[in-house]
């Protein structure tokens, strides 16, 4: 019987196939063939997984929550997970912070780019900052008054209302808890059969993701190829924030593992995220990745689907290690840019904006720019230093996308062996 290619594998075939064709397609002068006619296939990839972001985010908390034997359970589970996304933020600022204070790699940009770019990027640094300005000048429970929605029907309407879905489906659960079994029992059927439909859809959408993928980079390469004097002048700093989120995935994930599961092989865990990483760095969002993310770790890291369905769709708003690491250094190395020395209590103002700003930052790419702007103006940096990265944020965006994957999956198996629903043969 012949063998079947494993996912992971088509999908890197398709992203190496995507970057060639790019290539190919600036070489030869088929940019507006590839925008024309093959972008939009990445784009209804991407739609495709935005579409079941809402219904699954709801359809599994509610699933995972209301099959929980009692409220005393739910509480800790939620503590102990809200613990240690909290944890691993700061612990992924703190990385930022210290790569970026030892490589410097704002000494090194050229003069002549900033006013380049500052009049290239201009126009979406003003809208950006206009959004950042509305954000900070509301109340500090701003976040806290956005997270209750006034209809559940406009929230479940819109990706970008993710915690007031996230909160009515913790609400509805726990109505369900509260109640006897017999008056709920239609409803838990109901939720069983569409999360069941949900994840068949994930399935015959998970098909087409290899050309899916090899669409959306070769756009990519095309939108970017009149950057290259961008990426060179950049190197140091892009170097950096890869360091930085090499690290995250190389050498914190696995240390936190090991502490907390132990005996589970961090290759096979690796593998089997792979899927969900390939699906990340190509879409940069981590909400359109959840459905991969829920299937990899529930089939393949043996997390017990109740824990899958709690942990994770919480994690796709409020754990954003990679994009906490990338606003550490963008801030310090915009500072270093236009030559400002920031203390040491600006840093760890930075420590804290950060980790408030990834809990606030939405899991659509691009999310993190808004918030960063936040993070600049808590210190006093000028936000017209935006211009100097806004070109290779893009590429960035993809790779911190895969560590907030890799973070989500790596929490939930830690929060599932804690609660003893996590089945380590499959990753020793």
């Amino acid at each position: 019987m012949k063998k079947k290619i494993p996912l992971y594998v088509q999908i890197i075939i398709g992203m190496v196939i995507g970057l060639l064709w790019g290539l190919i397609a600036v070489q030869f002068k088929l940019e507006v063939f590839t925008i024309m006619w093959i972008k939009p296939w990445g784009t209804i990839f991407l739609n495709l997984l935005k579409l079941l972001a809402v219904p699954l985010i709801f359809v599994s908390l509610v699933k995972g929550i209301s099959g929980l034997s009692n409220i005393s359970k739910l509480s800790s589970m939620g503590l102990k997970t809200l613990a240690l996304y909290i944890v691993s933020t700061v612990l992924a600022i703190s990385i930022g912070l210290v790569l970026v204070n030892t490589i410097k790699p704002g000494k090194t940009f050229p003069v002549e780019k900033q006013s380049e770019y500052l009049e290239k990027f201009g126009a979406n640094i003003s809208d950006k900052q206009s959004a950042a300005d509305v954000i900070r000048e509301q109340s500090p429970l701003q976040f806290v008054v956005d997270m209750v929605p006034e209809n559940i029907f406009h929230a479940l309407t819109d990706n970008s209302k993710m915690l007031q879905v996230i909160l009515f489906a913790i609400l509805f659960a726990i109505s369900m808890i509260l109640l006897p079994s017999k008056k709920t029992e239609p409803v838990k059927r109901f939720i069983d059969s569409l999360n069941d439909i949900v994840l068949k859809l994930i399935d015959i959408i998970m098909l087409s993701a290899p050309y899916g993928v090899f669409a959306l980079l070769a756009a990519l390469v095309v939108d970017f190829s009149g950057d290259a004097d961008l990426f060179t002048a950049l190197g140091l700093y892009f170097l950096t924030v890869v360091l930085g989120l090499f690290i995250l995935i190389t050498v914190f994930y696995p240390i936190f593992l090991k502490i907390f599961v132990r005996k589970v092989k961090y290759m096979k865990f690796f593998r089997a995220v792979m899927p969900a990483q390939m699906v990340a760095f190509s879409t940069s969002s981590s909400a359109a990745t959840l459905p991969v993310t829920m299937k990899q770790v529930t089939n393949e890291m043996g997390v017990d689907k109740d824990v899958a369905n709690f942990v994770l769709p919480v994690g796709v708003t409020i754990n954003m290690d990679g994009t906490s690491c990338y606003q550490a250094i963008a801030a310090v190395f915009i500072a270093q840019v236009f030559g400002i020395d920031l203390s040491i209590g600006q840093q760890l103002t930075i420590v804290l904006t950060a980790l408030l700003a990834s809990i606030g930052s939405p899991g659509v790419p691009g999310g993190s720019i808004v918030m960063l702007i936040i993070v600049l103006t808590s210190v006093g940096l000028p936000v017209e230093g935006l211009a100097l990265i806004l070109g290779i944020d893009r590429p960035l965006d993809m790779l911190r996308t895969v560590v907030n994957v890799t973070g989500d999956s790596s929490v939930s198996m830690i929060i599932a062996k804690s609660e003893n629903q996590l089945d380590i043969e499959k990753l020793k």
